[in-house]
């Protein structure tokens, strides 16, 4: 029998913990829409990002490495899914709303450059007297404002929940006043697992993928406090044969994954009963009252802090991934310069804008939107300087 929107709603409530953010108590949308008849708000919100243009564009957007780089290395849109399955995990252990979360995971991310996180040093460097630029509130600027796709409002117009899990650190470069106020109250539990799960999913795939690209080295990672732990959950033909080095580094991967999650939920259990929260409310209590509870156990937290150094400087600042970062700077700097002397060059759609947003942050707007190989091209079609990758 088909399930109409108010037993849908009663569902969820039966499922959802009292902390957790229910769909009827959703602070709505900027622009009034008729709801659904059988799909609640965060799921639309879910369906609205993944038909998006700039969620197509992750495919080609580099995580650690370029996409030139070779097929298997996680790329901005394949880490976007670990994330939002991550998060999903978590959220329907806890009673939280899995498709609030899994909105928050598909969208963080929408803003980010190309070339990782070297693109965003090179905008952010470029637009530093413009307002600056920064991917979390370009994600939001994303959402809001650069995705056309509705003929009755600018952006995807998603739920203000799912906005403020976005917003993460800081508003937009013209922040909203609403969900400025909104702010105040703290993030949900469900952002928070969001940001959690991204964090536990970089620092395993970029292990897994360390190891597999020979940038990073097994018998160093052997020598990391977190690595005892592995070892005890590495299926024994890992552990005493010689098997292929690439089925070693995606064991590595897929148990240290398990383990970052697993004492998370833990941590996070214990912590909800510790601190009584028994409501949405009490949740904003706690933000208020500078009380953390999203976190890992105190033990796995320094391990999992000495992994992060770790990868920051064995991977991040590795002499071939920081080859490849300059090189994509040196892209975007290159683009910048050229849009800035032939705006002709820039699309019609966000020549528009110029006289509401200024040429720079335009050109800001649509190199960030470029994926790694759409900027490549761009340099070659416009006859700018060009060096291979």
């Amino acid at each position: 029998m088909k399930k109409g929107r108010n037993e849908l709603l009663e569902e969820e409530e039966k499922i959802l913990a009292p902390y957790a953010v229910g769909s009827r108590n959703s602070g709505g949308r900027a622009y009034a829409e008729p709801e659904h008849p059988y799909r609640l708000p965060f799921q639309r919100d879910k369906d609205r990002i993944i038909h998006s243009h700039a969620f197509k564009r992750l495919e080609y957007k580099t995580q650690v490495f370029v996409y030139s780089e070779g097929d298997h290395f996680r790329n901005r849109l394949t880490h976007t899914l670990e994330v939002a399955g991550i998060s999903k995990t978590i959220s329907k252990v806890l009673g939280l709303n899995e498709d609030l979360s899994e909105s928050i995971a598909l969208a963080h991310d929408l803003g980010h450059s190309p070339f990782g996180h070297a693109g965003q040093e090179a905008l952010a460097e470029l637009m530093k007297e413009k307002g600056g630029f920064e991917h979390n509130k370009q994600s939001l600027r994303v959402v809001q404002k650069l995705e056309r796709r509705y003929p009755d409002f600018p952006g995807l117009n998603l739920c203000e929940e799912t906005l403020l899990g976005i917003m993460k650190h800081g508003g937009g470069y013209e922040s909203s006043n609403l969900l400025a106020v909104r702010r105040e109250k703290g993030p949900s539990l469900e952002a928070l697992i969001v940001d959690a799960s991204d964090e536990i999913t970089y620092s395993a795939h970029d292990i897994e993928d360390g190891l597999e690209s020979g940038l990073l080295q097994l018998e160093e990672v052997k020598l990391l406090s977190i690595w005892k732990r592995l070892e005890e959950s590495l299926p024994n033909t890992e552990k005493n044969g010689n098997p292929p080095s690439h089925t070693i580094s995606r064991s590595i991967g897929r148990v240290l994954l398990n383990l970052m999650v697993s004492d998370l939920v833990d941590t996070i259990d214990l912590t909800l009963t510790k601190q009584n929260i028994i409501s949405r409310e009490s949740v904003s209590e706690a933000y208020q009252n500078k009380i953390k509870l999203v976190h890992f156990s105190d033990a796995f937290q320094k391990e999992f802090l000495e992994l992060k150094q770790y990868l920051f400087q064995n991977l991040y600042r590795h002499p071939e991934v920081s080859r490849m970062s300059e090189r994509g700077k040196e892209t975007i700097f290159l683009l910048f310069k050229h849009f800035e002397t032939h705006p002709e060059s820039i699309p019609e759609s966000y020549r528009k804008r110029e006289e509401e947003d200024g040429r720079m942050r335009i050109i800001c707007d649509y190199i960030a939107g470029m994926t790694d190989r759409y900027a490549i091209e761009k340099l070659k079609r416009e006859g700018i300087l060009w060096f291979p990758y």
